[in-house]
């Protein structure tokens, strides 16, 4: 019985060993992108207004989270002056326009904007 079992192994292995020989090579993470990959290659190191959830607005001292909360639900923009259009205090005209050169405006994805994932997209420290 153990040599029939260890004749069985072999066979299997010498099996998977061949098949690995014909069938083609698995795909590779980096071949599978979709619209929200191309969207977030697409902005480089800047947030995206019109695809970026409030987090992303943390490394911004004062604008978490009630500007970055008013500027998520007051797009989409078309260029990134248009939050200047949004009724901000005083305060945060000026914060904003510190921060203005690390923004930019990149058409809206769906994938990156449906639902209640900008306010709270899941991501925590």
């Amino acid at each position: 019985m153990k040599r029939l079992v260890a004749w069985l192994m072999r066979g299997v292995l010498l099996a998977g060993l061949l098949l690995t020989l014909v069938l083609p090579p698995a795909v590779h993470a980096a071949d599978f992108r979709n619209s929200a990959d191309d969207k977030l290659a697409e902005r480089g190191n800047k947030v995206d207004l019109n695809n970026s959830s409030v987090r992303r607005f943390q490394d911004f001292p004062g604008m978490y989270p009630t500007l970055a909360g008013k500027i998520v639900l007051g797009g989409p923009y078309s260029s990134v002056d248009d939050v200047l259009d949004l009724d901000l205090t005083e305060r945060q005209r000026e914060l904003f326009n510190k921060y203005k050169d690390n923004f930019t405006v990149t058409p809206a994805e769906i994938a990156l904007n449906e639902g209640f994932d900008r306010i709270n997209d899941g991501q925590y420290r």
